[in-house]
């Protein structure tokens, strides 16, 4: 199977891109949904140990969790040792999934791609870019 990596900067395009290969059936994981899912889920406990307060009724509340951070970087390196592994074992999982159904071809759709070396994860990467007026304007 194929493993694509998508990528890009906010504004560019991934979602658009993701929505058009998924409409041919190909299939995408999505590591902003993932975290998403993972606030409300599995890594609230974790960035609630971490991060006392930022967390109400089992989901992160993004607001307090950024109040948390600051312009602290090694905060926000803590929360991301919580959350990248998660999204990792998401993505292996999806592309677990996808190998089980035949597929010749998975996307995973991560805008740190590079940085956070997922792209040693992926056989070749997509990268969406837009005019800068264009991004301004999605932004």
């Amino acid at each position: 199977m194929l493993v694509v990596g998508l990528t890009g900067s906010i504004g560019m395009g991934k979602s658009a891109a993701a929505a058009h290969l998924r409409a041919r059936g190909i299939g995408v994981c999505d590591a902003d949904a993932e975290v998403h899912k993972l606030y409300a889920g599995k890594a609230a406990p974790k960035i609630e140990a971490a991060f006392p307060g930022t967390v109400a009724a089992g989901v992160v509340d993004r607001t307090k969790l950024a109040a948390a951070l600051g312009h602290d970087s090694t905060k926000f390196k803590r929360l991301e040792e919580i959350v990248h592994p998660l999204v990792r074992d998401a993505e292996r999982s999806f592309l677990h999934a996808e190998r089980a159904r035949g597929a010749k071809l998975a996307v995973l759709e991560i805008p740190l791609l590079f940085e956070t070396a997922a792209d040693k994860l992926v056989d070749v990467t997509i990268v969406v870019s837009a005019p800068a007026e264009v991004q301004r304007r999605r932004v």
